[in-house]
């Protein structure tokens, strides 16, 4: 595999939202700021994370344009259905008040 971090592979960003993407390409350029900072300043351990960054920058804007132009897909979002399922009290209340609204319309209408 290329230089960069693990969980920044190709394979990962594509399960990755648009949103997310924004998130992880702020903080790798944030990361390369650092890292360029203790360069300059002589604390720098380990100099081939900096190329390691760059690459994941490069990455992420990558995926990012093969999205804008329609060459890679954009992962669908997918709701729980155990929120779509649950009611709260004040829904079934609603509902209930809603109901035989609906049966007196009914009502009128055979008549």
């Amino acid at each position: 595999m290329a230089i960069g971090t693990k969980e920044l592979a190709p394979v990962e960003l594509d399960t990755y939202e648009d949103e997310r993407l924004v998130e992880e390409l702020k903080k790798a350029k944030e990361e390369l700021f650092n890292l360029r900072f203790q360069a300059a300043t002589g604390q720098l351990e380990s100099h081939g994370r900096i190329r390691a960054v760059k690459r994941d920058i490069a990455r992420i804007y990558t995926v990012i344009r093969e999205r804008e132009l329609g060459i890679r897909a954009t992962p669908v979002a997918v709701e729980a259905p155990a929120k779509a399922e649950k009611k709260t009290k004040a829904t079934k209340k609603t509902d209930a008040a809603a109901e035989p609204a609906a049966e007196v319309t009914d009502a009128t209408k055979e008549a």
